[in-house]
């Protein structure tokens, strides 16, 4: 009880620190130096609790003031820390109530199994084609018997190409917009199209079950 009452006002401060702090943290990234790293890097990490602020913008944002190489490092540093802090605090802070309540369902219990004999592959999967939310992967690997470092790894992984393309695409903002736009607007269009047709085989699959 204690752990879960912990967690969940861990929780609710971080998501608070984003709603009042939002204007705040933004211009302290928007100013550039050495600060604003730490705070990109803290407001990355916030919003992977919380989208106080989309991502792909965020991203975009650190990528137009830090540049492309630079931008990446802030976000995917800032990133896995919030992931490996969402994930932690769903094991330890949830996961002993979680699972009593999840015993119920079979099914569950079977593609909690399938996560466990796949981990590595379905984690990966799920960052580079984001047909799960985020927050969701999160959660489903930190209440599962998932090792922390395969977790942490496919994550990892799976997370570079959108960041680098969302960090390009800002970092080429100031000096070519339409291609920014472009960018942005093509990579969003392929993961609709990507996740329209894995729905659509899965629909059709269904109606012939």
């Amino acid at each position: 009880m204690i752990k879960r009452i912990l967690s969940i006002s861990l929780l609710f401060i971080v998501i608070a620190i984003g709603f009042l702090q939002k204007d705040e943290l933004l211009t302290l990234i928007k100013s550039g130096g050495i600060i604003s790293i730490f705070i990109s890097m803290l407001f990355v990490a916030i919003c992977v609790f919380f989208p106080v602020i989309p991502f792909p913008v965020l991203a975009g944002v650190i990528g137009g003031v830090f540049g492309t190489t630079q931008g990446v490092i802030v976000s995917l540093t800032g990133a896995m820390g919030g992931t490996m802090g969402f994930f932690f605090l769903s094991r330890y802070g949830f996961r002993d109530y979680a699972q009593s309540k999840i015993m119920k369902y079979p099914k569950f219990q079977e593609y909690e199994d399938f996560l466990n004999r796949n981990s590595f592959v379905a984690i990966l999967t799920c960052r580079l084609i984001p047909i799960i939310p985020a927050p969701v992967v999160n959660i489903i690997c930190g209440l599962s018997n998932v090792n922390w470092l395969i977790f942490f790894t496919a994550s990892t992984i799976g997370k570079i190409p959108n960041i680098l393309i969302l960090s390009f695409a800002g970092a080429s903002f100031s000096s070519n917009k339409l291609f920014s736009f472009g960018l942005y607007g093509g990579y969003i269009l392929v993961l609709i199209l990507i996740n329209f047709m894995i729905m659509y085989r899965k629909m059709a699959k269904e109606s012939v079950d």
